[in-house]
């Protein structure tokens, strides 16, 4: 599983019928800064990812990707790469807090 921060959201009108009515939303990961392991710097990429959780533009989310994210309740035969499975509320890195959600 990987933390990221939601960016922004996809809207689909065409999509494989097992994904309507479902929400995608952009990722932008975020790793622990080895430099200064009390603060997170983002990662290269963006991910595109289902939402199993009613996550929002700003939240700090934990991801799962390949055959992980289809064992995310109710995506068994979706066709997806990456699933949103929790929203976090803490993260603390060498006894202290990293992160702490509104």
């Amino acid at each position: 599983m990987y933390l990221a921060e939601v960016i922004g959201q996809i809207v689909s009108t065409k999509k494989d019928e097992t994904m309507v009515g479902r929400k995608l939303l952009l990722l932008r990961p975020k790793l622990v800064d080895d430099q200064n392991p009390s603060q997170f710097k983002n990662g290269q990429n963006t991910i595109v990812a289902i939402d199993t959780v009613g996550a929002g533009e700003g939240e700090l989310v934990m991801f799962c990707q390949g055959s992980s994210a289809r064992a995310a309740h109710g995506l068994k035969q979706v066709p997806v790469d990456a699933a949103i499975v929790a929203i976090v509320d803490r993260v603390e890195v060498l006894g202290k807090t990293l992160y702490k959600g509104g």
